[in-house]
């Protein structure tokens, strides 16, 4: 994740004043509620690319026999594999 998970609840509530004051929303539940699961779902939409990342690593463990002695580039190896599970997935990081 690229901003720190504390930031992500700041974040929500700021947004959701920004909406109301522009009267773009109306809320149909307490304003707590509201900005609770804004912050979930932005925590979650957030996190994507550390589950994209860890589901890479998994995938490349069965390759460190051949890591390990120089005949494939881990670097190279993790950033197309995760290119590619990108762009199969329609991701936007």
């Amino acid at each position: 994740m690229r901003i720190p998970k504390g930031w992500a609840s700041v974040i929500a509530k700021e947004v959701l004043d920004e909406l109301l004051k522009r009267e773009l929303i109306e809320l149909l539940a307490p304003k707590e509620k509201v900005a609770e699961l804004l912050h979930e779902l932005m925590l979650g939409e957030l996190m994507v690319e550390d589950r994209l990342n860890e589901e890479v690593r998994e995938m490349l463990k069965k390759f460190e026999p051949e890591i390990e002695k120089g005949r494939l580039d881990y670097r190279r190896l993790f950033d197309l594999t995760k290119q590619k599970l990108v762009k199969e997935r329609n991701l936007v990081l």
